[in-house]
C-alpha cells in the first residue's frame, strides 16, 4: 500500500511540475490596439525595402531572433522569454500594423525601437523584411 501511495504522489508531483513548466512556456498574449493593427504599411515590398530591412535586422534583431528569425539568436538563451519564431504562421498572420506596433513599443525582453529607429520608414522596412522569413 505504501509503495502505491508513493507512486501516486510521485506521479502527481511530476504532473504538477510538468504542467507548471508548460504554462510558463505559453506565450503571453500581446494585444495591439485596433487602430495600430489596421494601419497599412506605407513601404512597398521590393528589393530596396527588403535589403534595407535586412540590414536593420542584422544590426538590431538577429542577436535575439536569429539570422532566419527562428528565435535562436546568440542572446536568446539569456532572456527570460524565448524570442518569437517569426517564420511561423502565428507570427506571419499578424497584420503589418501589429508587427510595427510591437517593434516600436516593445515589451519585457523585447526592447522598444521607436527611439533607436526614430524614422518610422525603417521600422516599416523591418516589417517588410519579416515577411520574407516565412517557412
Amino acid at each position: 500500500m505504501k509503495s502505491k501511495l508513493t507512486a501516486v504522489v510521485s506521479i502527481l508531483t511530476i504532473s504538477f511540475f510538468c504542467a507548471a513548466f508548460v504554462a510558463t512556456q505559453q506565450p503571453k498574449p500581446w494585444p495591439v490596439p485596433d487602430k495600430n493593427a489596421k494601419t497599412p504599411n506605407p513601404v512597398k515590398s521590393n528589393a530596396e525595402s527588403i535589403a534595407a530591412g535586412k540590414a536593420l535586422w542584422s544590426v538590431h534583431c538577429s542577436s535575439c531572433h536569429g539570422k532566419g528569425g527562428l528565435g535562436d539568436g546568440p542572446k536568446a538563451a539569456q532572456l527570460k522569454t524565448q524570442p518569437n519564431d517569426l517564420s511561423k504562421a502565428v507570427a506571419q498572420s499578424q497584420s503589418d500594423g501589429s508587427l510595427f506596433y510591437k517593434i516600436s513599443e516593445g515589451r519585457e525582453d523585447m526592447p522598444s525601437f521607436k527611439k533607436k529607429l526614430p524614422d518610422a520608414e525603417d521600422i516599416w522596412s523591418l516589417v517588410v523584411y519579416c515577411r520574407t522569413l516565412k517557412k
